[in-house]
């Protein structure tokens, strides 16, 4: 049975990212991994949110922000205080606590934890923002 398109994406991502985190450090039981993106250039920025634009169309999101959970024991929240904001908060595995508080216009971030155990608090204040957060934990 092929993989939904969701998942071929995510197990991709997650083999690149814990492939190059595998030469930069040991892991060590019950730790994490996190990494941030934001945008260098409008190009990059374009990118970031044809990204959020592609994950919205294939998770069905059809309002200005969307938690997602599977597992068990997460916490999610997600504030937004302003016009044309996009937000998620996407948790796969265990005991995961993440929020995104979004105040001001035209933003875009994603909140993206896997694995158990990671916990992430993003504040995204001002215009035109874009960024994303990925945790990986152990």
């Amino acid at each position: 049975m092929a993989a939904t398109p969701r998942k071929a994406i995510a197990t991709a991502l997650a083999a690149a990212v814990l492939g190059t985190a595998a030469f930069a450090a040991p892991a060590h039981a019950g730790g994490s991994l996190s990494f941030n993106l934001q945008p260098r250039n409008a190009q990059e920025d374009r990118a970031m949110r044809t990204g959020f634009a592609v994950y919205s169309i294939v998770n069905a999101v059809k309002s200005g922000g969307t938690i997602r959970q599977t597992g068990s024991g997460n916490a999610a929240g997600l504030a937004q205080n302003g016009r044309g904001n996009f937000g998620v908060v996407h948790q796969e595995g265990s005991g995961h606590n993440g929020t995104l508080s979004q105040t001001g216009n035209g933003n875009s971030y994603g909140l993206f934890q896997f694995g158990r155990n990671t916990s992430s608090n993003v504040t995204q204040n001002g215009n035109g923002g874009t960024g994303a957060t990925f945790q990986f934990g152990w």
